[in-house]
């Protein structure tokens, strides 16, 4: 009787003792290797539902959509009250789409739609809102954000936690910023930063390695009382979504355009 409760204590030992050492050393080491590993998973993945919140001083926005990732790009559609009331984007092969609000549709060819919006456009809404929505749909997409973390990241700590109740592994990345060059994050203009500044991000991964969580504190480049943060958040991988482009029937261009 003692030599088989032994046994068993012996057994215990060395499993409890695996249990914590999976549970106490995280997966990736570098940045690099978390960057690559979680883009491959984004691809793998298909696609995602998600939330992103933007939080810096007085601007409050709330968006959600639904993506669909794959090597050559990643397509998008969601909506968004960054104008102050709803706006629906869609990004699709690398083009921006917008959905005029009804009572700006007089201003748009045939009183359609969906506009085509570019960051460097010649009509009043791309001249106004191209650059902040194009942004704020790059933003959404985790491949831009992991290539910034390939980039300029330093891995700075890993755990292994929850999140919402589901097993994760959370990570925090030192971005330095200048080693981005014009591909900066949020919007920020070229030349914008001083040289060594660093912002942090977390990212939380599920057991596929594909993104749960993302947190970019911007408050070391927008200071303010209250901070500068963008939060995103994905899930329903693998689940179907519907991303396409306007049809052309439904594709108008701004008067003067």
């Amino acid at each position: 009787m003692r030599r088989t409760a032994l046994a068993l204590g012996a057994v215990l030992a060395v499993t409890l003792a695996g249990a914590c050492s999976d549970n106490s050393s995280p997966l990736f080491s570098d940045a690099r290797a978390l960057a690559d590993a979680a883009s491959a998973a984004t691809v793998a993945g298909h696609s995602a539902k998600f939330t992103t919140d933007v939080a810096a001083g007085t601007l409050v926005s709330h968006g959600q959509g639904q993506a669909k990732f794959a090597a050559d790009g990643t397509s998008l559609v969601m909506t968004t009250d960054y104008i102050g009331e709803p706006l629906e984007l869609r990004l699709v092969a690398g083009q921006l789409y917008a959905k005029v609000p009804e009572g700006s549709r007089d201003q748009v060819t045939g009183g359609k739609p969906w506009v085509k919006v570019s960051p460097d456009g010649s009509d009043p809404f791309s001249q106004v809102l191209g650059g902040s929505l194009a942004q704020l749909t790059e933003q959404n997409d985790p491949a831009r954000t992991l290539a910034q973390v390939r980039t300029a990241g330093t891995l700075a700590s890993g755990e292994r936690t929850q999140l919402d109740g589901v097993g994760a592994e959370h990570y925090r990345v030192d971005v330095d910023l200048a080693k981005l060059g014009s591909e900066l994050p949020a919007g920020l203009p070229p030349g914008s930063v001083v040289p060594g500044t660093k912002v942090p991000l977390e990212l939380w991964l599920d057991a596929a390695d594909r993104p749960l969580q993302l947190v970019l504190d911007l408050t070391p480049i927008l200071k303010g009382p209250d901070g500068a943060r963008i939060t995103a958040r994905y899930s329903g991988w693998g689940s179907p979504v519907d991303v396409q482009a306007p049809a052309a029937d439904q594709l108008g261009a701004f008067a003067g355009s």
